[in-house]
């Protein structure tokens, strides 16, 4: 495989019941150039870890796990930020997507659009879509303005 334009970083933690929803948003994805999925597992103790390896074993150029084998979160080793910055350093592409492991993408063009414009816009860094917020258990906010976040190069 080429080095890829694109790399996905999905830190996951206790997802088994929405992993393979994301995984699939990450599978689904149409682009005329390579992705990798770089997927962080901090010692899940629900499955979620079984099911990367079952996308791993049938997609092995696209996904690239890390397992760990002691929660790193709980022993003040790693948070979410601090787990993304290290799948970013091992990342050799050109452009970071990040989704976590309870989220997914719904259009299969997303990565292709969003790459399009930046790689035609020197004058941009970052490029999101919208998102739609649901909860398992309690209604969302009535409004959720995501205009506060910003990052250079993530998209």
């Amino acid at each position: 495989m080429n080095t890829p334009l694109v790399s996905i970083i999905c830190p996951t933690y206790n997802h088994a019941k929405f992993i393979r929803q994301c995984l699939d948003g990450f599978v689904m994805q149409k682009t005329n150039f390579p992705v990798e999925v770089l997927i962080h597992d901090d010692a899940s103790t629900d499955g979620t870890a079984d099911i990367i390896r079952e996308y791993e074993q049938k997609y092995p150029d696209l996904i690239k796990p890390i397992y760990q084998t002691e929660n790193q979160w709980s022993k003040n080793r790693l948070n979410v930020s601090k787990i993304c910055c290290e799948m970013y350093c091992n990342s050799q592409s050109k452009y970071i997507a990040s989704c976590e492991g309870d989220d997914y993408w719904t259009d299969p063009s997303k990565l292709q659009k969003q790459i399009d414009f930046l790689e035609n816009n020197d004058n941009y860094s970052i490029c999101f879509c919208s998102a739609r917020v649901l909860w398992e258990d309690t209604p969302p906010p009535p409004r959720f303005d995501f205009r506060y976040k910003s990052a250079t190069g993530i998209i």
